[in-house]
């Protein structure tokens, strides 16, 4: 059975107006088109759709059933058809825990002001590309390398390393730095899907901390402000998740962490250049 999007639409319209004649001129074309194009719907469904009365016409109980998926598909195909009409039009950035932290604002003001015809739209996705594999977004903001025979990417700026740990940690309270040594020492929080945080960051010295895993930075900050762990962090998680009682801290020897840019291998979208620039520009300045 085959359905065409018109057949749909000239049904929906006739079963709107409740007159063929009164559809016709809604779709300006002529009563005999809509009563063929009704007719050919009905034989693909093999059922009568619609019952013609002496003032017009009324949907039949196979109308009745047929009418609300019909409207669905509609819609569907109408936001399909603006998707594909604005896509060139929108820039959409994804990223999972944090954006660009201080730099995100910023970004988008300028943004805005200086490319009246990208709109650029945040996104966030909890995966590894942040939305990108999925579809998501065109671009994404990672902090871990991505698959390079699916992506491209560039690192676009370095983020300071921070421990986050509760407020009233009895024994970091009043610490206004902290080291790896003294996080070794802790169990540490982290996200192996998304995270930064892992056991190579503690190659070398003479312990590791005991790790315990989350699955998203509401957990991750959940578990922490609770005592049951402290963990590391990016800059950018400091300025987007702010926590009533979690404290965060930089890690004096805490290595860089890189931020990138990544897009599929096969599809550089509108804008990536400016996109680029835009943000080294703001990493480097800060």
């Amino acid at each position: 059975m085959t359905v065409s999007l018109r057949e749909l639409r000239v049904y929906v319209t006739v079963a709107d107006s409740g007159s063929f004649t009164d559809a016709a001129a809604v779709l300006h074309v002529s009563q005999a088109s809509v009563s063929r194009t009704v007719a050919s719907l009905e034989t693909a469904v093999g059922d009568r759709l619609l019952r013609r009365v002496p003032r017009g016409c009324e949907l039949t109980s196979a109308g009745l059933a047929v009418l609300p998926h019909a409207r669905r598909l509609l819609a569907e195909a109408d936001r399909f058809d603006q998707f594909l009409r604005t896509r060139h039009g929108t820039l959409r950035l994804g990223y999972a825990w944090a954006a660009l932290g201080k730099h995100t604002a910023p970004l988008r003001r300028r943004w805005a002001a200086e490319h009246e015809a990208i709109e650029l739209e945040l996104v966030r996705h909890n995966s590894p590309t942040a939305g990108l594999a999925e579809g998501l977004c065109d671009v994404a903001i990672v902090r871990k390398p991505v698959d390079d025979r699916r992506f491209e990417s560039v690192i676009v700026g370095l983020e300071r390393r921070f421990v986050a740990f509760a407020a009233d940690d009895p024994q970091w309270a009043r610490r206004r730095m902290l080291t790896m040594a003294e996080i070794a020492e802790r169990t540490v929080v982290i996200d192996t899907r998304l995270g930064t945080t892992s056991a190579d960051l503690w190659q070398g010295f003479e312990r590791q901390p005991r790790f315990i895993e989350s699955t998203d930075v509401d957990g991750w900050l959940d578990t922490i402000a609770v005592g049951h762990a402290v963990g590391t962090t990016a800059s950018a998680t400091v300025d987007h998740h702010q926590r009533p009682g979690v404290v965060y801290r930089p890690v004096k020897d805490g290595p860089r962490i890189p931020v990138l840019l990544a897009w599929w291998r096969d599809t550089r979208p509108a804008g990536l250049t400016d996109l680029i620039d835009a943000v080294t520009t703001l990493y480097a300045g800060s």
